[in-house]
């Protein structure tokens, strides 16, 4: 595989991440996730990735087992890169394009695979996918689920991507187009959210419309200097958290130590501490620009530092 892309702008953009995950109130963690700060480096001299800086982050957030979640994480990068044929193009637009619709292609044919007997995943296990790619001054955020991206602009909270849970009406309006039953708000009445991988006991034929898909919602952002770092996180945390409320904790985090991993730390302990149900795992990822890897204290929006208090 041989990309080419044209790299325009002369602000580079260093990243920097740092996660964590915990089991919380649960028997047993099902999250995975996967932080690759460099994505040439990572995949080797097999495969040919031009742009210095390109990151990968993913979370995925398992159920009915955590088999589904460690398949797509042991399996994302040739998914996403190994597996894909883009254009040998010198123009950023088209790139860009064809870049989204192999990641919405990754997510199909990866649930695809999990229906394939050799994945040795029960027909009955499933998991969301929220996935980030960095290319240059690009971030491209692909969902099928409910876990969420947080973008820090300047301070302000931007939810990124789009929860698609039953509660959500545009996803309800679509499930009951195709036919599916939304009870005590769960689809079907068994599943919490309306796309996921897997879960092929719900879903319809291969090749015929379901309510449940693994369609992802894709967003592309260009980043500016005013963009400071992204979260994403499982539903454990967003349950018992506001975006605005991570942003805050973790630009005073930032503030103190410039330790993404740190950050990620203290999202979960926090969520942990507001007793969220379920298992945890967020990852923080740190923009800096120019090689500025500490770029000076925030200044904007900047708000009364938080006490948690675990009781």
């Amino acid at each position: 595989m041989i990309l080419f892309f044209c790299y325009t702008t002369p602000t580079m953009i260093i990243v920097r991440s740092g996660s964590d995950t915990a089991v919380g109130p649960r028997r047993w963690n099902e999250d995975e996730h996967l932080l690759i700060d460099d994505v040439s480096s990572h995949l080797g001299s097999l495969y040919t990735w031009p742009l210095p800086n390109a990151s990968f982050y993913a979370v995925f957030d398992g159920h009915g087992g955590s088999e589904a979640a460690t398949y797509l994480k042991d399996n994302a990068m040739r998914f996403f890169f190994e597996d894909v044929d883009l254009p040998h193009t010198d123009d950023d637009d088209s790139f860009l394009k064809e870049l989204e619709d192999s990641h919405r292609r990754a997510f199909l044919r990866a649930d695809l695979a999990l229906a394939d007997d050799s994945s040795h995943v029960s027909s009955n296990c499933g998991t969301t996918a929220l996935t980030a790619l960095v290319v240059g001054r690009h971030l491209l955020i692909a969902n099928a689920g409910d876990c969420r991206a947080v973008l820090s602009r300047n301070g302000v909270a931007l939810q990124i991507s789009n929860d698609h849970r039953p509660t959500y009406l545009p996803e309800r309006q679509r499930v009951e187009e195709l036919g599916g039953t939304i009870k005590f708000g769960y689809l079907n009445g068994e599943l919490a959210v309306t796309r996921a991988l897997g879960d092929w006991h719900l879903k319809r034929p291969i090749g015929s419309a379901s309510p449940l898909t693994a369609e992802p919602d894709i967003h592309r952002i260009l980043l500016t200097e005013e963009d400071e770092f992204l979260i994403l996180a499982c539903d454990g945390v967003w349950d018992v958290m506001s975006n605005e409320e991570a942003v805050d904790i973790v630009r005073d985090q930032l503030r103190q130590h410039h330790n993404p991993q740190q950050c990620a730390t203290e999202l979960v302990d926090h969520a942990s501490c507001l007793h969220s149900k379920d298992n945890l795992t967020a990852i923080v990822v740190y923009f800096s620009y120019d090689g500025d890897h500490k770029r000076p204290a925030f200044h904007t929006y900047v708000r009364q530092k938080r006490k948690t208090v675990c009781i």
